[in-house]
């Protein structure tokens, strides 16, 4: 369905070409410090005009309609909507006869007996992740109100691409999600926040864009400090839950915790992380967790995102309209590598599944 969440719940709704999308979210406390300015910096970095992403600019306003008075949440279903203002709907209309590879378009007329809105990819699409990112926003802040066992806050969700196209990033950065230049793309260093060009990945996406192809992409994601308790075994497992947020974002086609598939190639001396003295790993090939349940090293994983699958490339597919196999041009406005625009929504999904852990607690 369209929510997650046990005591902290996450609804999303609308789609791409609709009047608008948005988000409620029910277990907020009361009394969290909010308006519309705190969504401004994650937004920007889902933001889209930089070299690789789509055309497609959109204000990206945040409204917040219901859940707040004189500046602070109120303990009621927070609601948050977003117009939609820049469609090209009748880019979509061929998809009818002749159904996109690799989206939702064909399953999507099979379920609802094609009373589905098939414009922009409708409720399937990327555009759906903004809400996301603005419920991110709100986890974000009830993780750091909230304390842990040592009555430390929770420390920040971080996400960033570690290899696009094939290619490992260039230093230990993240790219500058967000950029509108439209001319490079940036990694932006951890320590001093120093740009610089990642020249190997602006290459490929040059010749992506030239091919009129596209791109995937691999994000890490870390929980630098959490306390060890988050999660439970078998069903709800802290990797199960942050694994059924994350697949739920468009695009995901894997996911793996610390060692991940690599485990399965080595030895248990390798992979096996002793306790230190601190009661804590010394190591992190589990990624964070042991049993379904956080041990108290950093929650990381990695995420996998296909390319693209709206392509000016020429493709045989079928034509249900003549009943014969036809080419396919996507025509539209598209990411080369929505993925790029992506480490903040690995991060909303993560801090919505932690929020929602915090509070069960």
């Amino acid at each position: 369905m369209n929510t997650i969440g046990r005591k902290f719940r996450v609804s999303i709704f609308g789609e791409s070409h609709g009047e608008l999308i948005g988000v409620v979210l029910d277990g907020v406390p009361a009394g969290l410090e909010l308006s519309e300015q705190d969504f401004e910096q994650d937004i920007l970095r889902r933001k889209s005009g930089a070299r690789g992403t789509t055309p497609r600019i959109e204000s990206d306003l945040p409204m917040i309609v219901s859940g707040v008075f004189e500046g602070h949440t109120t303990g009621a279903p927070l609601t948050i909507t977003f117009k939609n203002t820049n469609t090209h709907s009748s880019d979509y209309e061929l998809f009818a006869a002749m159904p996109r590879p690799g989206h939702a378009d064909l399953t999507a007329a099979l379920k609802w007996d094609d009373c589905q809105d098939p414009r922009g990819g409708g409720h399937f699409s990327g555009r759906l992740t903004l809400p996301i990112v603005a419920a991110g926003v709100v986890a974000k802040k009830m993780l750091a109100d909230a304390t842990m066992l040592d009555d430390t806050p929770v420390t920040a969700v971080q996400a960033r691409i570690v290899e696009l196209g094939g290619i490992a990033s260039c230093c230990h950065s993240e790219v500058g999600e967000g950029t509108s230049d439209g001319k490079i793309l940036h990694c932006v260093q951890n320590d001093n926040g120093t740009a610089v060009n990642n020249e190997k990945w602006q290459a490929a996406i040059d010749q992506a864009i030239k091919e009129g192809d596209s791109l995937g992409a691999i994000i890490e994601c870390t929980v630098p400090d959490i306390d060890p308790g988050y999660g439970e075994p078998f069903w709800d497992s802290v990797e199960s839950l942050v694994a059924h947020a994350v697949f739920a974002i468009p695009g995901v086609r894997g996911i793996e915790f610390g060692d991940g598939f690599q485990a399965a190639r080595m030895k248990g001396s390798e992979h096996n992380d002793p306790i230190g003295e601190d009661g804590r790993p010394v190591k992190n090939g589990a990624g964070g967790a042991n049993g379904g349940i956080t041990n108290g090293a950093p929650l990381t994983f990695r995420v996998a995102f296909k390319p693209t699958s709206s392509i000016r490339k020429a493709q045989q597919t079928f034509n249900f309209m003549t009943g014969e196999m036809d080419t396919l041009e996507v025509p539209g406005r598209h990411d080369v590598c929505f993925a790029l625009r992506a480490p903040v929504v690995v991060e909303a999904m993560t801090a919505i599944v932690l929020a929602d852990l915090v509070s069960i607690r």
